[in-house]
């Protein structure tokens, strides 16, 4: 097995500087965002105590609360939350708590504040052949239920990549998965073997999410023909664990999902964000620098869950579940659709601590439900039967 690799974030990510700043009267607008800083010391409403006979189990950050004794945390550490993303390449995470591409950087950017070796594993933030400057101001906004962005993949390149971040990601014990963006099936296939063996780099996320030039700037993603090619060229081209990163923005994504299983993805990832817009405070124009941009959030887990769902009983190889993930609630939810991990992303932005604490929180409700792995918890809420897709209208049926 090839040695695993990290990977970092880059550049600035500022949203645009208004150097006549000093003469402007600022208007203070104060949304009421759907995700808000939680507090580490107060246990969530529900699962504030995990109970083994009278002693409290949970709520193991909270220096005031009744803490575990020594056979209970014996107990917790006996739990199995590992996962093998890639039972063929050595891909094995720690729990199945990942974080999404984007939204941690390379890693080190978090550094200060999380203990990212408590992390399942880290998507890197997306890396393309070139340096990419990325699309222009404004590249976020917020939403009612989450937020819009359109960074456009600003990055210093793979090359770059691997020079700055990978002797960081090598000394790491957490494996680093290096998301990979491009504009041509050769684009994708190229920085695959500039990552392969690369000490640090634990696998490859393609995100497919991009317009593939050659063909009228269509997305991989949104075509099982492209989806099938990019995923086999870049299989030919690399031993690392590949994941595939699905698009929600199509109508059926079976056909899509079993199209990169065939072409020999390892894992499967999803979903990407949904496309969206946001207009300007005067109504004049869009309010993104680059018109669209991509939906994450609370807002898109029902989406993500249904795509999970779906996907969960069309293929064989694992799925790592995005989308709107803000507490245990919802990782139980994907891993009861199909899922075997999650990724955490915007969630982070107000909560950075939330990827280590979902972790004990999965390990503490395994105790409370006597389990000794959390693998009874996949895939409970499926069907016996493959059931037909939402595009057929299902769920208009009387």
């Amino acid at each position: 097995m090839k040695a695993k690799k990290t990977v970092i974030a880059f550049g600035d990510m500022r949203l645009g500087v208004d150097s006549d700043r000093s003469r402007r009267t600022p208007t203070v607008r104060k949304p009421k965002g759907a995700m808000v800083p939680v507090d580490r010391f107060k246990p969530p409403v529900g699962r504030a105590r995990v109970e083994t006979g009278a002693s409290a189990v949970a709520d193991l950050g909270n220096p005031t609360a009744v803490q575990p004794t020594m056979a209970e945390r014996e107990a917790l550490d006996r739990i199995d939350l590992s996962v093998d993303l890639a039972p063929d390449r050595g891909l094995l995470l720690a729990n199945p708590i990942l974080v999404a591409s984007g939204t941690f950087g390379y890693g080190v950017e978090y550094g200060e504040v999380v203990d990212v070796q408590r992390i399942g594993a880290i998507c890197c933030k997306g890396t393309t052949l070139r340096p990419r400057a990325g699309n222009q101001p404004p590249r976020v906004t917020e939403t009612p239920g989450g937020m819009l962005n359109s960074i456009g993949l600003q990055n210093p390149g793979v090359d770059a990549v691997i020079e700055k971040y990978g002797p960081i990601w090598q000394g790491w014990k957490v494996p680093v998965i290096v998301n990979v963006a491009g504009e041509s099936i050769e684009d994708y296939v190229e920085v695959a073997r500039r990552l392969d063996g690369v000490p640090g780099v634990a696998g490859i996320e393609l995100n497919i999410s991009c317009p593939n030039v050659g063909k009228g700037g269509l997305q991989f993603a949104i075509d099982r023909d492209a989806a099938r090619a990019v995923t086999a060229a870049v299989r030919r081209a690399t031993e690392l664990p590949l994941l595939v990163k699905l698009s929600p923005n199509v109508a059926d994504v079976r056909p899509i999902a079993k199209a990169i299983e065939e072409a020999g993805a390892d894992a499967i990832t999803a979903i990407n964000t949904l496309s969206g817009l946001a207009v300007s405070p005067d109504r004049t124009r869009a309010f993104l620098g680059n018109t669209y941009g991509g939906l994450s959030g609370p807002a898109v887990k029902p989406v993500a869950l249904r795509i999970v769902y779906e996907v969960a009983q069309v293929v064989s190889i694992p799925i790592v579940a995005i989308g709107g993930v803000t507490n245990l609630d919802d990782v139980l939810d994907f891993l009861a659709c199909g899922a075997v991990a999650v990724q955490v992303g915007t969630a982070i932005f107000a909560d950075p601590e939330l990827p280590v604490r979902l972790g004990d929180e999965l390990r503490a409700e395994c105790l409370r439900r006597g389990l000794d792995s959390y693998r009874p918890l996949i895939g409970t809420a499926l069907p016996q039967r493959t059931g037909p897709a939402s595009a057929k209208g299902a769920e208009y049926r009387p």
